[in-house]
Order: structure tokens, then C-alpha cells, then sequence
């Protein structure tokens, strides 16, 4: 398809978003790459249009965003549905002959675990919970962009691995909001029961939540965990359940699941991410693991 009809229809789909304020005509355009979760872009030293605290199921690009993805030399997005609501523009852009990587395509197949049902991509995109995974994801985008692959991921996995495994075998029971963990499961030896689906914009049946407070009970698990990006409601209904029930279950922490921690923190840092979430989940549940992490460079208050 011809640049030229590429770039009306985005400008068509830029007039039809809601008024929103533009950057300053005067202001200097960054050109470099950019990445839509800061899961990519931090790791590869590049810009992300989404910052902390952002959902990228439920993200839509404002007019700022698509001027900066028109500009771009280059897209790095999730894929696997992750942006679902972001499809239509990214395709357009790689008709026009911009490059565009799907970045958690890059995994193979045999490795990507299944969605849920009613998830509109056919598999799991939370690849960065296992961070071996996403290394080999990272290092093939890295790879287009001419860029070093990022360093220091078998030291985080093995202290993953080693405070995961520190966690009483009755209590390896991960409970979260949704369903962002399952990678990281699976690479540590944890259950995990998301109460939500894979995507956060399901809504979690009653039955749903039944069941996690039965597993918390049979378990006798002392914590549940909350996450930065989706609403806390239905972790506090599963506390609220189990006590009923005779058994007190704390909420252990606030978990990165969709999006990383504040700019400018080690846990705004895609390492200190899983950190932070290694640490507090290890903890929580009975396991040894520094307070203040891998590094000792978490902030404590925020757990």
C-alpha cells in the first residue's frame, strides 16, 4: 500500500480519537525506536509510549502517540494480542513499509503457553515473566536494531529460582488478579491462580472467585497479591472469603504485572521488576529472600 494512503488513514484515525493535548509544535521530536511496554523499551535503552502503572489490554493511542509512531524509525510491540486495542494502527504502519517487530513472536512456539479462553490471541504474551524467556526475545529485537542485547538475566533468574524454591512446597500457590503469571509458574514451580482471565478487561465470575478462596483455604496459604495495573476488588473479596471460613490470609504485596514500577526507580527498571516481584512473593509465603532484594536496592515501603 503507497505511503502516502498509509499516512491518511492515520491521520484519519488521529482526528477521530477524542480532543486530547498535542506536544508543542516548538518541542524537539525524538526519532529513535520505540516500544509500546516499557518491558521492551527499558532493557533496549529505547522510548515507551506506555508508562507505570498503564494496562496495555485496555491502552489506546492518543494523538501524541500516533505522531510519535509516524515519526518513529522503527515499532517494537508485545504481539500475541497483548495491544489489542492498538492492531489496526500497528498493521497500517507496516504496510506503509515502516518496520514493525512483534517482539513476543519472537519466542518459539513450542514455549508460548495458552490463553485462556475468550483471550483474542491464541497464546499467553506475558513472556517477560520468565526471564530466560524474555532474554531470548529481547536478544532478537536487539538484533534488529543494531542494539547490544541486554545483560544480567541469568543472575536474576537464578535468584529467582533460589527464593522460589526457599517457599514451603504446601504454599508455592501464586494468587493474583489476573492472569499475568503463568510464565512465571512455570519456570519456578509455582501454581498460579489468576482470578481474571489473560486479559484484564474480563471480568471475574463469582465462581472464580469460589474457587480461589477454597484454594487459599485447603492451602492454608498466609498471603494473596495485588497488582499495580489492575483493581485490587476482587483480591480483597478472596480475604474477605477466606475468612469467613475461619482462615486469615493477608494481601502480601503489590505485584508488576503489566507494567513496570516509577521512572527512575530500580523498580522502573525491567531487572528490578522481577525483583521486586520475586522478593515480595518469596516473603509472603514463607521463603528467604533479602528485604531489600537480589541487588539490595528495593524500596521496602513499597511492599
Amino acid at each position: 500500500m503507497p505511503f502516502f494512503f498509509v499516512m491518511r488513514r492515520l491521520m484519519a484515525l488521529l482526528l477521530a480519537l477524542p480532543a486530547l493535548a498535542a506536544p508543542p509544535v516548538s518541542a524537539a521530536i525524538d526519532r529513535g525506536p520505540v516500544a509500546t511496554i516499557a518491558m521492551i523499551a527499558e532493557p533496549l535503552g529505547i522510548e515507551s509510549l506506555m508508562g507505570p502503572g498503564v494496562d496495555p489490554h485496555l491502552y489506546k493511542l492518543t494523538r501524541a502517540d500516533i505522531a510519535r509512531l509516524i515519526e518513529a524509525p522503527h515499532l517494537l510491540y508485545c504481539g500475541l494480542g497483548l495491544e489489542g486495542k492498538m492492531l489496526d494502527a500497528f498493521e497500517r504502519l507496516a504496510a506503509s513499509g515502516k518496520p514493525v517487530t512483534a517482539v513476543c513472536e519472537a519466542a518459539p512456539e513450542a514455549e508460548r503457553l495458552q490463553a485462556a479462553a475468550g483471550y483474542a490471541g491464541a497464546a499467553d504474551p506475558h513472556l517477560w515473566m520468565d526471564p530466560a524467556l524474555w532474554a531470548e526475545a529481547l536478544e532478537a529485537a536487539a538484533g534488529r536494531l543494531g542494539v547490544s542485547a541486554p545483560e544480567g538475566f541469568e543472575r536474576l533468574d537464578a535468584y529467582a529460582r533460589a527464593s522460589i524454591e526457599s517457599i514451603p512446597a504446601q504454599a508455592r500457590v501464586l494468587v493474583t488478579a489476573h492472569d499475568a503469571f503463568a510464565y512465571f509458574g512455570r519456570r519456578y514451580g509455582l501454581e498460579v491462580v489468576g482470578i481474571q482471565g489473560v486479559n484484564t478487561e474480563s471480568e471475574a465470575g463469582l465462581r472464580a472467585i469460589e474457587e480461589a478462596v477454597e484454594t487459599v483455604v485447603a492451602r492454608r496459604l498466609p498471603a494473596v497479591f495485588v497488582e499495580s495495573t489492575v483493581s485490587d476488588r476482587n483480591v480483597r473479596a478472596i480475604v474477605e472469603g477466606a475468612a469467613a471460613r475461619g482462615h486469615r490470609v493477608a494481601i502480601g504485596g503489590r505485584l508488576f504485572s503489566d507494567a513496570m514500577g516509577p521512572e527512575g526507580t530500580y523498580e522502573g527498571t525491567y531487572i528490578g521488576m522481577i525483583d521486586h516481584n520475586v522478593t515480595t512473593i518469596a516473603r509472603a509465603l514463607g521463603g528467604i529472600a533479602p528485604e531489600r532484594g537480589m541487588q539490595g536496592k528495593l524500596r521496602v515501603h513499597d511492599r
